[in-house]
């Protein structure tokens, strides 16, 4: 993961980095772009167009439950110039999944902490709440370092999608 992607513009903490760039030509001529670039017979990559929004995944063989996606939108800006931002990152049934487990986990955190103090304070047996609780930020840690290594899996492939669309976006 040392290769930036659009230089120093992407965080790279973040599990979905996002961009945003401008251009002069108008969001149709943009759109059309994509357009003729998805329709080549020597395209790889998997596609769908909605509006002015494209979603770019990598091809069916090279697929991994940690493949990204590259969600483009191209908007019209200020200036007759048009905007294209951007996220990379995981799928959004993979996303979906791993934000209904932090989810689940903050919830716990909160119910096992309410458990804890009233045992605490009541002067009842509290060790399984607070096993649970010196846990489950341990499960944080674990789950945010499952996701920087799919991350980390997925870099390579997200390069090739953010040069695909840069490619397309200089013709």
């Amino acid at each position: 993961m040392n290769q930036p992607i659009h230089d120093e513009s992407i965080n790279r903490v973040l599990l979905k980095p996002r961009f945003k760039l401008e251009f002069i030509e108008s969001q149709q001529e943009i759109l059309d772009k994509f357009t003729d670039n998805l329709e080549d017979k020597e395209c790889k990559y998997c596609s769908k167009i909605s509006g002015n929004h494209i979603f770019l995944d990598v091809p069916k063989s090279e697929d991994h439950f940690w493949s990204p996606q590259l969600q483009v939108e191209v908007v019209k800006g200020e200036d007759d110039k048009t905007i294209v931002k951007g996220i990379l990152g995981p799928k959004p049934k993979v996303w979906t999944f791993f934000m209904f487990i932090h989810f689940a986990v903050a919830i716990a955190f909160i119910v096992f902490s309410v458990v804890f103090y009233v045992n605490w304070s009541l002067k009842k047996e509290y060790q399984l709440a607070k096993y649970v609780l010196i846990g489950l930020p341990i499960l944080w840690i674990v789950l945010y370092i499952l996701g920087q290594l799919g991350k980390k899996k997925g870099y390579k492939q997200m390069v090739e999608l953010d040069n695909f669309m840069m490619k397309t976006l200089k013709k």
